[in-house]
């Protein structure tokens, strides 16, 4: 296992440079100009103008930029955001917060939904149920997300006032009715998410029982006298999980890249609002630090993936 890990490893960074690389030529090459505010603004002097170009070192060729940014990367530094005028990091550690409370309790609560209703989907295949939660499946991840948020703004908010409309990232929880207060505005934006990617588990999970209840490791099971649940939770369940960790595994980046449609409907300031307008704005360095934030989760949750396909499966070996 410690040298499947090292080898993995040492694969992961040549492959995260490549990304970092293309990343960062593609945002360099593409139009926009950060600093566009102050070209539209005829009070600033032209040299003026150059001198903050020559301090952000947007005067530089991209290529000698994005060494730069590798050799600040290698020293624990994101740069500082154009827009913003402060540290990469401590922006995101604003908007962080947000994204983790809305996006973050929306895949918990997917997972915990998808995975019994995708089980007992397989169990009692054909039935009521089964037809429910099939119909079910194929609306969530049928209907996009900015469709469900609008028509939920529509029903919850403006036609029975259930719910905000719009998130509060002001709102500290400090007492029971601030805390009542936090869940009813992160209580839309949770349903959207939740609904589409437990529809998606579903899906990935019923199919997934159906392959393996006709084994004949489930019917040796049966004709050893073991009682159903305990062939399903104990056998059908395990070797079930495996293709369905991998979808929850490869889900979970897209946690801290944030909702980016479901945070603009709702007004969420979290990771996704921020990437929306660092790219509207030309703020490379928050993109940059964004994207490969995410790419660097996408490689080190496929790593956890495939180490827990060892858990899940005796047969696996990484020897």
């Amino acid at each position: 296992m410690s040298q499947y890990l090292l080898r993995r490893v040492l694969i992961a960074i040549p492959t995260l440079l490549v990304i970092s690389f293309v990343i960062y030529a593609i945002l360099a090459l593409a139009p926009g100009d950060p600093l566009a505010q102050f070209a539209a603004n005829p009070a600033v002097p032209p040299a003026v103008r150059e001198n903050i170009r020559h301090v952000m070192g947007l005067d530089q060729p991209w290529y000698i930029r994005y060494f730069k940014w590798l050799v600040a990367l290698a020293q624990g530094q994101w740069g500082y955001s154009f827009a913003a005028k402060i540290p990469v990091t401590k922006l995101i550690q604003q908007r962080l917060p947000q994204t983790l409370w809305v996006v973050g309790i929306a895949y918990l609560v997917a997972i915990l939904i998808a995975i019994p209703i995708g089980i007992l989907s397989a169990v009692k295949q054909y039935s009521v149920f089964d037809q429910l939660a099939t119909t079910f499946a194929f609306i969530g991840f049928s209907v996009p997300t900015f469709f469900t948020g609008l028509l939920f703004l529509l029903i919850f908010s403006y036609k029975l006032r259930w719910f905000p409309s719009i998130y509060s990232s002001t709102l500290r929880v400090h007492d029971a009715a601030s805390f009542g207060r936090q869940l009813k505005q992160i209580a839309l934006p949770i349903a959207v998410l939740a609904l589409n990617g437990a529809a998606d588990i579903t899906r990935f999970m019923r199919s997934s029982m159906l392959d393996n209840l006709p084994q004949d490791y489930v019917r040796t099971a049966r004709a050893k006298g073991l009682g159903e649940q305990v062939v399903i939770a104990r056998h059908v369940l395990r070797n079930s999980l495996i293709p369905v960790v991998t979808l929850i595994a490869l889900g979970i980046p897209t946690i801290f890249a944030g909702a980016i449609i479901t945070e603009q409907i709702f007004r969420v300031n979290g990771l996704g609002a921020l990437l929306i307008n660092s790219v509207l704005t030309s703020d490379t360095p928050v993109v940059m630090a964004l994207t490969f934030i995410f790419a660097i989760l996408v490689v080190f949750f496929n790593l956890v993936a495939d180490i827990l396909y060892g858990f899940l499966d005796p047969r696996i070996r990484y020897s």
